[in-house]
């Protein structure tokens, strides 16, 4: 075991958080804060956590429960516990396991990871990793010629599930980032990255990890005919050329023969547009107030989206996601698990697959403690009588 991993497995590592104080000191404050981090007034980021505090369980007491069973079932995949890795971009930027480390460790923790667009990871190697579903989620980056070949790829490696993401037709203004220089990092030239050799030497371990693993990775699995594979550079002004709409929908499901969910989902209105269009199931997110600050927190929005759907399709739960609590709160809610982003993105920083391994152990540990205190013996039991939302979702 390396000192890293011994670091993540320490008894002092007992929650998300302590994830997230490891991540901010052994990464460049520029990729803690690209993890961190929301869009201008990091409004939404703040109401996303506030929205789980509000809410308040309601425990049946004297209750013996010896076993709990946290298993679900999420568009036919039996899974562990509730919870799925969110598609998250530039993982390979935090540590050199990437997302082929965060899918190995879903795999061996029973349940599935959404692979991004945005991988430094070739599709195939990241679903070969992984004991478990991997599913694909689809930006229009590098265009339709681009994409179509990504769903062709995916399809001939198992992926069975296309995620699409609707809420990002603009990149939203992440002001940390603009401020620790993210931009230059990434599409920046040589001279431009003097500014952050400051912080990126205070991690000199980080900084082995990266020059041994080649430096930026290009994006291999957005590949144009005329371009060839679309270099990290790039990526941004790609994606602002090339925005999902709902006219797309019909050559996509022309593509795709299994399941499409609908990311980004927010009112009852696009709930049910997605359905119009084929979605079997949709993620209630605000991009983890990445996108439009200012939006109302997912958790909120829950509700709406759930009578809405009126059991005609799967509802996910997005964006905020830090303990079993919080699992446990937007099941109760309605929706049927929960994917969560920058709680594992904080492990890969901290310690690469071991910690992504160790934010699925404590989200495990507490869903199953949550339940035993609530008196309740399954995820599948359930319901809005577990919690008191007071009036606010």
């Amino acid at each position: 075991m390396t000192a890293t991993s011994r670091a993540v497995a320490s008894p002092r590592v007992v929650n998300i958080d302590d994830l997230r104080d490891l991540a901010r000191r052994r990464v460049p404050r520029v990729v803690f804060d690209y993890i961190d981090g929301g869009a201008d007034g990091e409004i939404t980021m703040r109401e996303n956590r506030l929205a789980f505090d509000v809410v308040t369980f309601r425990p049946r007491q004297a209750i013996a429960v010896a076993n709990c069973n946290l298993r679900t079932r999420v568009l036919g995949f039996d899974l562990s516990m509730p919870v799925l890795l969110a598609p998250v971009g530039y993982l390979r930027v935090m540590h050199p396991d990437g997302e082929v480390g965060a899918a190995r460790a879903a795999g061996d923790a029973g349940t599935a990871c959404i692979l991004s667009t945005v991988s430094g990871y070739r599709l195939e190697d990241v679903k070969a990793a992984s004991r478990g579903p991997v599913w694909y989620q689809l930006y229009l980056t590098g265009g339709r010629g681009a994409a179509e070949d990504a769903l062709h790829r995916a399809q001939v490696a198992g992926y069975t599930v296309l995620v699409i993401t609707i809420d990002s037709t603009v990149i939203g203004l992440r002001e940390r980032e603009v401020h620790d220089g993210m931009e230059q990092l990434l599409r920046g030239s040589l001279w431009s990255k003097i500014p952050l050799t400051p912080q990126i030497f205070a991690c000199p371990r980080w900084l082995v990890r990266f020059l041994l693993d080649g430096g930026l990775p290009d994006m291999p699995n957005i590949v144009s005919h005329e371009r060839g594979v679309l270099k990290v550079r790039d990526a941004h002004s790609a994606i602002k050329r090339a925005a999902f709409s709902w006219d797309d929908m019909s050559w996509i499901r022309a593509l795709w023969k299994g399941p499409i969910v609908i990311k980004g989902v927010l009112t009852g209105d696009d709930a049910r547009k997605a359905l119009e269009h084929g979605a079997a199931a949709v993620v209630v997110s605000n991009h983890g107030g990445r996108q439009l600050d200012g939006t109302p927190a997912t958790l909120r929005a829950l509700p709406e989206v759930v009578a809405a759907v009126k059991d005609r399709a799967e509802v996910l739960l997005d964006s905020g996601i830090r303990r079993g609590s919080d699992v446990i709160k937007a099941i109760c809610m309605g929706a049927r698990a929960v994917l969560c982003g920058r709680a594992y993105a904080y492990g890969l920083a901290a310690a690469g697959e071991a910690g992504v391994t160790r934010a699925l152990e404590i989200l495990h540990a507490d869903v199953e403690r949550t339940l035993k205190l609530l008196g309740c013996p399954s995820i599948d039991a359930l319901d809005r009588s577990y919690v008191d939302a007071g009036g606010h979702c």
